[in-house]
């Protein structure tokens, strides 16, 4: 990494859909504690560099992700022993309209507690 103070850094990250180039070669820092605007047109691919952050990307078929990804001054989230639970633990995004992953409607709802190893269906003393 180059910027200690940076949350967030890309570098050259390319994205693919098939053949069909979404992300070419895309450098920036993203600072700690600092409200950060990914602003412009409809269609010019910034949902697509916000999922690459937290890889919502890597379930989508035919998708293919170059360059790296720092989180937090950690290894690039692209790299070979990514956690990938750590990361979408660590890095959530909102969105405008709801985009579930290409799974059944019942696996998009278990999702969370499965990856916070929430396995109980109810324990006493929570809210319902």
């Amino acid at each position: 990494m180059t910027e200690k103070n940076s949350q967030i850094e890309s570098r050259d990250l390319n994205l693919w859909y098939g053949d069909a180039q979404a992300l070419n070669d895309i450098s920036m820092d993203i600072p700690v504690s600092k409200v950060t605007a990914v602003i412009g047109p409809s269609g010019r691919c910034k949902s697509t560099f916000l999922r690459c952050i937290n890889r919502m990307n890597d379930l989508i078929k035919d998708c293919r992700i170059t360059g790296e990804l720092f989180f937090g001054g950690r290894n690039n989230i692209y790299g070979r022993n990514a956690d990938m639970v750590a990361i979408r633990k660590n890095i959530e995004i909102v969105v405008q309209r709801p985009n579930p992953f290409p799974m059944s409607i019942y696996d998009n709802i278990a999702y969370g507690p499965r990856v916070h190893d929430m396995r109980d269906k109810h324990k006493p003393g929570r809210g319902r």
